[in-house]
């Protein structure tokens, strides 16, 4: 689906990614994990050819991005940023509405079948009858859930989620990582998503890559990245780890 082979990303003469490869494969969950100022934003920002690369390349179903129009990507690629305030007022339903837009619909001219879809994506979302309330007046989580089913109407087969669980209590955290999980299963879609939860990631990620510097430090599924020395030496901090009695996968408690 997306394969991104030795990209590096420059601002001015400061590199801030180097030298990072790997392959987003149907079915699957990566997640970027690292401290702050890791890279982490730049490199997720590139995927979608929203910030081009310094060198290498990045390749969305077998074509180079740079290749694509920007709908093309907005109909193969779905983004979640940090920030998800609007300025606007406007309602929950046309803001999920916009999702749309890639296939042809735009605020007043959607079809049935977009409203069906968002309305669908806003029920997955745990936002039934939002649909009128207006965007401005809606908490930090209730937001975020909101832009999450803007993502999921697109029907985009990638999502690029950057701190998705921002805001969000622990049952939508959950709820999000649930929804993304299924999405990627049923639909042969596959996911990228940023998060400083290390046990959300080792709950649900295929893949983790972790950066540090702007290179990656370690790779691989959780079990091989998320060891003692590899969260020492990436975020300074003693960890202890041991097994999720439910889920059997690894667990991680900060030592302080």
């Amino acid at each position: 689906m997306l394969k991104v082979q030795k990209i590096s990303i420059n601002y001015g003469v400061c590199a801030v990614v180097q030298d990072v490869s790997f392959a987003l494969k149907a079915g699957k969950i990566v997640a970027l994990l690292g401290a702050n100022g890791a890279g982490k934003t730049t490199l997720l920002k590139s995927l979608n050819g929203a910030l081009p690369s310094s060198a290498g390349e990045i390749r969305l179903d077998g074509k180079l991005i740079e290749n694509y129009s920007r709908r093309e990507i907005a109909r193969k690629i779905a983004v979640i940023a940090q920030e998800t305030e609007t300025k606007f007022p406007v309602s929950v339903l046309e803001f999920v509405l916009s999702g749309r837009f890639a296939h042809g619909a735009a605020f007043g001219w959607e079809t049935a079948d977009d409203l069906q879809i968002a309305l669908e994506c806003l029920e997955q979302c745990d936002l039934k009858n939002y649909e009128n309330r207006s965007m401005n007046r809606l908490s930090g989580g209730e937001r975020q859930r909101v832009v999450l089913a803007r993502a999921l109407a697109t029907e985009a087969k990638i999502l690029l989620l950057d701190e998705p669980t921002a805001n969000l209590d622990l049952a939508h955290q959950a709820l999000l990582f649930r929804l993304i999980k299924e999405r990627c299963l049923s639909c042969e879609s596959a996911a990228i998503v940023i998060t400083h939860d290390l046990n959300l990631a080792s709950e649900f990620a295929d893949e983790i890559i972790l950066l540090k510097n702007g290179r990656i430090a370690a790779q691989g599924s959780p079990d091989k990245v998320l060891t003692e020395d590899n969260l020492q030496k990436v975020f300074d901090v003693k960890v202890l780890l041991d097994e999720n009695p439910f889920s059997k996968k690894r667990r991680i408690t900060t030592i302080y």
